[in-house]
């Protein structure tokens, strides 16, 4: 039997997806649901063999190139449907969509790869997208896709975190929770505090995580009355790599962790870091100076302990005092946006298209985190349906993994119908005139960004 109010939910969203589709709607939605259901795939075409997918193999190509999304409305929808526990915390990352021998297809750039090489090298040429997914403490791989936006080469990608943050602000409720936007060691603490304004009006809080090696100041003492000379703006240093600089702690935590063992957090409150960099050249003005906490992590152990924990540092910022049993499980929690992207990847089919320019990937991307959406709306009404040689779904589990869900989306789909209209044959194309040349398409090479 399944739940009428879960079924009422995910009809509703699929009315409302439907409903922001614009050109090419009905080619667009059989795409969504076939991409739900279909599973690793080499080519897109393989897609029009589903049988949810009613027309030819060619509208997947003409849906991508000339149909249309409006994306403000389906940021809306899609965050009308957060995680079940409502914890406001947010992960924000880039992953990048690979076309190193995509020579014709602009808009592309340098990027550090952990898995591929090129010319010996870490990097790849492609496309880069930012990623904003609220996560939460529940024991899973499961998070909720919000926005996902394309960063151009000559974009930075604080600016469109600070753009999908102050857009994530303006949809919540004025008495919402203060939302936790939790990033990794790629992005730099006082860039996001400075793209967010230093956070002046704008109620949300930042935690980064910090290279090691870095250092960090403590506020300069008060001058005496009647000293002369330029005040001094740094106090005494904090170095994270030398403990004999370290001062008393402004808060400390202490617990038992059943995976980690015993976890200890110490926090630094009102310390700043250093600014380099002039906002012009040529310019003597100063940057303002950001003040943050910075919190220390030590466990005792990690889970599969592959390897021995180190010292993590992290960089917070916001309104009020940090909770700091929130801070650490926040970041660990932080991880589950990387099961979301293999997921994509390696299930949802999300970089398999060899589209030419990033307009239809941008298409294509938007279809993928409204798949995965209606799959996490799904995962309370499927039961488990495994293929022979897999085990069944642990009992204890409150909801199935993403990939089981996957496996019995097709007998809730025949539940749910689809509002896409029928296709109507029109005949068989003519094609191209005879005798017409479409010419090479034009080369654009890779951006690569100077330091």
């Amino acid at each position: 039997m399944v739940d009428p109010t879960l079924l009422h939910t995910l009809h509703a969203f699929r009315a409302a997806v439907y409903q922001h589709l614009g050109a090419r709607r009905d080619a667009l939605f059989e795409a969504l649901d076939a991409v739900t259901l279909a599973g690793p795939v080499p080519s897109l075409p393989y897609l029009s063999l589903l049988a949810p997918h009613r027309r030819g193999w060619g509208s997947l190509y003409a849906a991508l190139a000339a149909g249309r999304l409006d994306t403000s409305a389906l940021r809306a929808v899609v965050s009308r449907y957060p995680l079940d526990d409502g914890q406001p915390i947010y992960a924000l990352d880039t992953s990048i969509w690979p076309r190193n021998d995509a020579e014709t297809s602009p808009q592309r750039g340098y990027y550090y790869s952990a898995a591929r090489q090129s010319a010996g090298q870490p990097i790849v040429a492609g496309w880069s997208y930012a990623w904003l997914a609220q996560v939460s403490f529940t024991h899973d791989s499961w998070t909720a896709p919000l926005d996902v936006r394309r960063v151009p080469p000559s974009d930075n990608p604080h600016r469109v975190a600070a753009a999908q943050i102050r857009a994530l602000v303006d949809r919540q409720l004025p008495n919402r929770p203060v939302p936790l936007c939790v990033f990794d060691a790629g992005y730099d603490p006082e860039t996001l505090a400075r793209e967010l304004g230093a956070l002046d009006g704008t109620r949300v809080a930042v935690l980064v995580r910090l290279r090691r090696g870095r250092c960090f100041y403590a506020d300069p003492e008060r001058r005496d009355a009647g000293q002369v000379g330029r005040p001094q703006r740094h106090g005494e240093q904090f170095s994270c790599d030398d403990e004999g600089s370290w001062w008393t702690p402004s808060a400390e935590h202490q617990e038992e962790h059943p995976q980690y063992g015993q976890v200890r957090v110490r926090a630094w409150a009102g310390v700043h870091a250093k600014s380099h960099n002039h906002p012009e050249k040529g310019s003597r003005q100063t940057r303002p100076i950001v003040r943050g906490t910075l919190v220390l992590v030590e466990v005792e152990r990690l889970p599969r302990q592959t390897r021995i924990p180190k010292r993590l540092w992290l960089w917070w910022r916001g309104p009020g005092t940090p909770t700091l049993t929130v801070l650490w499980r926040a970041y660990v929690h932080r991880f589950d946006l990387e099961h979301t992207y293999r997921f994509c990847k390696q299930t949802l089919n999300w970089t398999t298209p060899r589209v030419r320019h990033p307009e239809q990937a941008d298409r294509w991307t938007w279809l993928v985190l409204l798949a995965y959406t209606q799959l996490r709306l799904a995962r309370r009404t499927i039961t488990d349906v495994h293929l022979p040689w897999e085990r069944p779904q642990r009992p204890q589990r409150r909801a199935l993994t993403p990939a089981r869900v996957r496996q019995g989306f097709p007998q809730l789909l025949v539940v749910l119908g689809t509002p896409a209209d029928a296709p109507k044959p029109c005949g068989r194309s003519p094609g191209r005139p005879k005798g017409a040349r479409s010419g090479p398409a034009p080369r654009y090479p890779a951006v690569k960004k100077v330091a």
